[in-house]
């Protein structure tokens, strides 16, 4: 949580959530607990985990709007581990509760230890 940080103004801009953390496992193992737990989440769809890039995208369509909210994870191998970073991103107009987002990255990053 102590890396959380939101960047943007509510229904004005586009807002980024994002947070990151160190993790001691290789990438590779890193990848696909943090995908099992937004597949879990249920509010996300379309997951994509590349292994290649180390990359996982969701998108999030709760609003009925046609115009989905972002999530993106990007796993960088360490010399003593993984940095895995998360960034959710709503759109302009859009609103997310701050708390509800940052409890649902954290729990992402949670389960990859």
């Amino acid at each position: 949580m102590t890396n959380f940080n939101s960047a943007g103004v509510p229904m004005v801009s586009q807002i980024t959530y994002k947070t990151w953390d160190l993790f001691k496992k290789p990438p590779a193992a890193v990848l696909p607990a943090i995908a099992r737990a937004i597949q879990a989440d249920g509010d996300f769809m379309d997951i994509r985990t590349d292994k290649a890039s180390g990359t996982i995208s969701a998108i999030q369509e709760v609003t009925g709007s046609g115009r989905p909210q972002l999530l993106k994870v990007t796993t960088r191998k360490q010399p003593t581990g993984t940095r895995v970073d998360i960034a959710f991103t709503v759109q302009p107009g859009q609103m997310s509760p701050e708390g509800a987002v940052r409890t649902a990255l954290c729990d992402f990053l949670d389960s990859a230890r």
